[in-house]
């Protein structure tokens, strides 16, 4: 029996039973790592067999990985990035004690990803890129391509990822898992290092939806320590799995359906959509008419937010410190200008020019007034309609390098993620079609605040009537 290879609720009655042990999950998932990660690149810090059980690894029920931006007291948490090198947090993130008190073990390694989660493909990370296992040559998405792509590829049961604009949904899709933003508020971020304040969310990378609404079960609920977390019930979400979707009314967006989107993602989608009808849903074009400006919005506030989160990263505290200088102000200059990648720096300069004198009314109060009318528009469709179904990346997975040089076209990468961070709304993705080429197409579904439940019931149903779930790249 391939234990990694199996989903979390096909291991849990083996455990229950003692047909296996936690000991027997670790081993499977170690050797599985040893095989293949070294042409995945999904984990990172070890780069040796030694470093393979060199940390002490806590035996709970079910490993899970965690994305090196959460923090797991006493296990390195360095935002992939240099200036952060060796920084052990002195706590665990509050969905860290969470997943202890549920008898999870957290997984001594951490996925890679884009630096500071600065990214749509995790080629940013200072531990080098991520290879989607689908296709080696390609990304796996980003930033938490390591998070999708360990979990694809079998080197982890399930994980957890962070989703400022897309980054749990993004490489979900080009990885053909199940990945899911919460609300915001939702799942604490205590223990996240921040990138976009008012965006970040913590959320589920798993193999299917069962898995997914376990994991969120989890990690759900009411935080003092975060200013942000909501105080509102939460619901068992394996009960919203009813295979059953009659009477739902479903709507896609127009705007999301344009010119420029590859033609195997479209024809993938309406495939989908017709399968929902066929179960019993109704399915209407909606309008989001704010849509086309929500790019420029989030590159507005989301960098604006990143300047400031990342001011305290300077070489004083923690992390890396720049030798030879002459004095604090040229500590700093030199910390910050050889700690920080290419991606962090033009995002920190972004951030604290649209902050700065005499350009904030311009760029980033604007930005904030355009936000609200994206967040209406998903409210006046959520009045009429259950959710909404859209594509989750306009394109399959691309190829590694293919977008470096070009930030912008980079950035479009997320055109379908961004809105909903903006609009604090929960989606998920999960596997719809394959290209020719043999490269996942991912589904997205949205729905109102809080209303997760509905967003498991429509995507259980599709998967139950469905066997993309079920497909593995070949490594």
């Amino acid at each position: 029996m391939e234990l990694h290879k199996l989903t979390a609720h096909e291991l849990i009655p083996k455990l229950e039973t003692k047909e296996i042990s936690a000991e027997d999950i670790l081993q499977a998932l170690y050797s599985r790592i040893k095989s293949i990660d070294s042409k995945v690149n999904a984990y990172v810090r070890r780069q040796n067999d030694s470093s393979f059980r060199d940390s002490p690894q806590e035996t709970g029920t079910v490993p899970i990985t965690i994305k090196d931006n959460i923090c797991t007291q006493g296990l390195n948490t360095e935002c992939c990035s240099k200036i952060l090198g060796g920084f052990k947090p002195p706590y665990d993130a509050t969905v860290i004690k969470k997943l202890k008190a549920a008898g999870l073990s957290i997984f001594n390694f951490k996925a890679n990803m884009d630096e500071f989660a600065f990214g749509s493909s995790t080629e940013n990370s200072f531990f080098g890129t991520t290879h989607n296992p689908w296709d080696l040559e390609r990304v796996p998405g980003g930033s938490s391509g390591g998070s999708a792509a360990c979990v694809a590829a079998d080197e982890a049961i399930w994980a957890l990822g962070s989703d400022t604009g897309g980054s749990i949904r993004q490489p979900a899709s080009f990885c053909g898992v199940v990945g899911l933003k919460p609300t915001y508020g939702r799942v604490s971020r205590y223990g996240l290092i921040a990138f976009a304040s008012s965006l970040d969310q913590i959320g589920p990378i798993t193999k299917d939806v069962r898995d997914n609404a376990m994991l969120l079960n989890i990690i759900s609920g009411y935080d003092a320590l975060d200013s942000t977390s909501i105080n509102t019930a939460v619901q068992d979400y394996t009960k919203s799995l009813t295979n059953d979707v009659k009477g739902l009314k479903i709507g896609v967006p127009k705007e999301y359906f344009v010119e420029g989107m590859d033609k195997e993602v479209e024809g993938a989608l309406q495939e989908a959509i017709n399968k929902l009808k066929s179960l019993g849903a109704e399915v209407k074009e909606v309008s989001l008419p704010h849509s086309k400006y929500a790019v420029p919005v989030y590159y507005i506030i989301a960098t604006a937010e990143a300047s400031s989160n990342l001011a305290r990263f300077d070489g004083v505290q923690y992390g890396f410190r720049a030798q030879q200088t002459q004095n604090l102000i040229d500590m700093y200059k030199k910390t910050r200008g050889q700690g920080f990648g290419d991606e962090a720096k033009r995002r920190i300069i972004l951030g604290t020019f649209v902050l700065s004198h005499g350009y904030y009314d311009a760029y980033y109060l604007r930005a904030l007034k355009v936000r609200t009318l994206i967040k209406q528009d998903f409210d006046k469709v959520f009045k009429d309609f259950d959710c909404i179904i859209a594509p989750t990346a306009p394109t399959p997975a691309f190829k590694i390098g293919e977008k470096v040089s070009d930030p912008l076209k980079m950035y479009l990468s997320d055109i379908y993620t961004i809105s909903v961070n903006l609009a604090g709304i929960p989606a998920i993705s999960l596997p719809c079609g394959f290209t020719k080429a043999g490269l996942p197409i991912g589904m997205q579904i949205m729905s109102k605040p809080f209303a997760e439940e509905m967003i498991y019931r429509v995507a259980y149903t599709y998967e139950q009537n469905t066997d993309w779930h079920k497909s593995k790249p070949k490594i």
